[in-house]
């Protein structure tokens, strides 16, 4: 048995196709939490809800020590955002009860329209002190929230297994949560690239 168990062949060969999605330079900095390939809109189901309003979704994003986290990213899907009174991303730290690092700058009333991209900068960019699962965060306070991109994953099943994605708060607004308090499971993972 070798360290890469049955698996005979080139490990290398194995994961080429993940150059397809890479960016072509090869010193472009970002962290993803999930392949950019294989996902779906969360309008497309409705038992998979991807936002509700005034409550923060957090999915895990797996950063490295010394790396510079400037922004984030998350992609809407079918739906764009009905009258957006607020919205904002954040980074929360590795701890047990994740804390607040950085948030960005609340939207208010900005559009956020369908099919698009939406990368905020952080209100201060965070150096990563040590490599570790974080969280990445986003919640919009809207009479209609946009759907996103992003994939449809199992809560956990076995003890000690993270949530690869969750919600918490609740009557949220302009600013972030001190942590990421008492979380909820949920099975729409959404799509985010940190940068």
């Amino acid at each position: 048995m070798t360290q890469l168990g049955a698996y005979g062949r080139n490990v290398r060969d194995a994961l080429a196709h993940f150059n397809l999605s890479d960016p072509s330079g090869a010193d472009t900095f970002f962290r993803r939490n999930q392949p950019r390939h294989g996902l779906y809109d969360s309008a497309g189901d409705t038992g998979q809800v991807a936002l509700v309003t005034e409550v923060m979704t957090s999915v895990p994003i797996y950063l490295h020590a010394g790396d510079v986290i400037t922004n984030l990213s998350f992609r809407s899907g079918a739906t764009a955002a009905g009258t957006p009174v607020n919205w904002w991303f954040a980074l929360y730290s590795d701890a047990a009860t994740p804390a607040l690092l950085a948030q960005t700058a609340d939207q208010t009333s900005t559009a956020w329209a369908a099919n698009t991209t939406k990368t905020l900068a952080l209100a201060s960019a965070y150096t990563v002190p040590k490599s570790g699962i974080y969280w990445a965060a986003i919640m919009v306070k809207a009479t209609t929230v946009p759907t996103l991109l992003g994939a449809c994953a199992a809560p956990a099943i076995v003890t000690g297994e993270r949530n690869l994605s969750q919600s918490s708060g609740s009557a949220l607004a302009a600013t972030a949560p001190a942590t990421i308090a008492t979380p909820t499971a949920k099975q729409f993972v959404p799509y985010v690239v940190a940068t």
